[in-house]
């Protein structure tokens, strides 16, 4: 909105520093410096509404150290983490750009999704929640919203590079790349680096890349579904969920920055996404929002994310790594997700085998998610949970050394 005011101010009256609001760092700057205020002045506030309201967590005796502590502790935290990010986006961003606009939806609707799990927990006092498939229902529909939208809308396109030629006259004419829609995606540690969905249906004959929405939606929602359930998985401990997912946004901060920028998209050798840009002004909000709400959920934790929160950061990184065609990069880039989403894939699969097998159930670790096992083994979950941020910060910049090792 504030983009909106400061142009017409510009244009209207020649306001000095009006200016500024075009600058996308400026903005990016005052976005995550008002999420961060958001989240830390603010939200001691709707942790002491939500402790008024008894709106606490229920625990289930797990045999974890320190676990029955934490009961009663205020839940729902997440939506400091929603509010603090759409209020300075909603003010600093360009409004008329169909990728903020994706991010905008997919924190809503994950957001409510969430929110319906955590009432459910709180006030029915049922400790399941929403039902999976009601949960996995609401995944699936935003993943066909996202994909339909990446596939059909038009302003969804990707710039070809420019072309260089030499007349006959040796005249050397630079021929500037077109704007084209495209299924293409960057393809990590190749030098030709691009995969194309569109090729996948090519065997059906000529014409067949028209339907390539069959192939590249479904993906779309498995993405969505794998990131916000591995999210959910990792939300275990104090501090774990948000401090991993900060530095993930980061480092999608910084791909989405140069996928926007047509010098920098070139050196590095990545698609040119235009409008792409305009990314850096939410994921800056959502940074600070996120380091704000870390503020309170730091060991000891004075209010937890909940699903309101966890699917709603996960939903999120998801469909930045789409927008920036970096979704191959997930597994490495979201190790810690995925790493704590297969523990529990192993521990339930060999579980049930074995007792198959065997008549008794064996588990491959003390306890899942993953980071259950080490508490399990005697370790302080803040050890646990430093030792996993070092694990992200290492896979973020292996991811962003991606960019140059080919």
């Amino acid at each position: 909105m504030l983009y909106y005011l400061f142009e017409y101010l510009e244009q209207a009256y020649q306001l000095p520093g009006a200016t500024l609001f075009r600058f996308l760092t400026f903005r990016a700057g005052m976005a995550v410096l008002l999420s961060l205020i958001l989240a830390t002045a603010y939200g001691k506030r709707v942790i002491q509404f939500l402790r008024r309201r008894q709106i606490g967590e229920t625990i289930r005796d797990l045999g974890l150290e320190g676990q029955q502590q934490k009961a009663g502790t205020p839940t729902m935290g997440g939506l400091i983490i929603i509010f603090s990010t759409l209020i300075p986006t909603l003010l600093f961003a360009r409004l008329d750009n169909i990728y903020v606009i994706l991010l905008i939806i997919t924190m809503l609707w994950m957001g409510a999704i969430g929110f319906i799990d955590d009432y459910i927990k709180i006030f029915k006092k049922n400790k399941k929640g929403l039902k999976g498939r009601f949960k996995i229902t609401g995944q699936v529909i935003l993943g066909l919203m996202v994909g339909a939208v990446l596939y059909f809308h038009p302003e969804v396109t990707m710039k070809e590079k420019n072309t260089t030629i030499i007349t006959q006259a040796y005249e050397v004419q630079q021929i500037e790349g077109r704007e084209v829609k495209s299924l293409k995606t960057n393809v990590p540690f190749f030098k030709n680096n691009q995969l194309d969905y569109a090729k996948w249906v090519s065997w059906l004959g000529e014409g067949a890349e028209n339907y390539a929405w069959l192939i590249f939606i479904p993906i779309v929602i498995f993405i969505v579904t794998a990131v916000s359930n591995g999210a959910n998985l990792t939300d275990g401990i104090d501090g774990l969920a948000a401090g991993t997912s900060a530095i993930i946004v980061l480092t999608l901060g910084i791909f989405a920055w140069v996928s926007g920028n047509v010098i920098f998209s070139e050196y590095l050798d990545i698609f040119f996404i235009p409008r792409a840009g305009e990314l850096v002004v939410f994921i800056a909000a959502f940074v600070g929002a996120l380091v704000g709400f870390l503020w309170y959920n730091a060991f000891p934790a004075q209010v937890f994310m909940g699903d309101t929160g966890s699917l709603t950061i996960g939903g999120v990184i998801a469909v930045i790594a789409l927008i920036v065609r970096k979704e191959l990069l997930i597994p490495l880039l979201c190790g810690i997700f995925f790493a704590e989403s297969l523990s529990v894939m192993l521990q339930v699969s060999y579980f049930k085998y074995t007792r198959r097998k065997l008549g008794e159930g064996k588990r491959i670790f003390l306890m899942a998610p993953l980071h259950h096992h080490y508490q399990k083994k005697g370790y302080h979950e803040s050890k646990i949970v430093t030792r996993f941020w070092i694990i992200g910060i290492l896979l973020a910049i292996i991811t962003i050394v991606t960019l140059k090792v080919r």
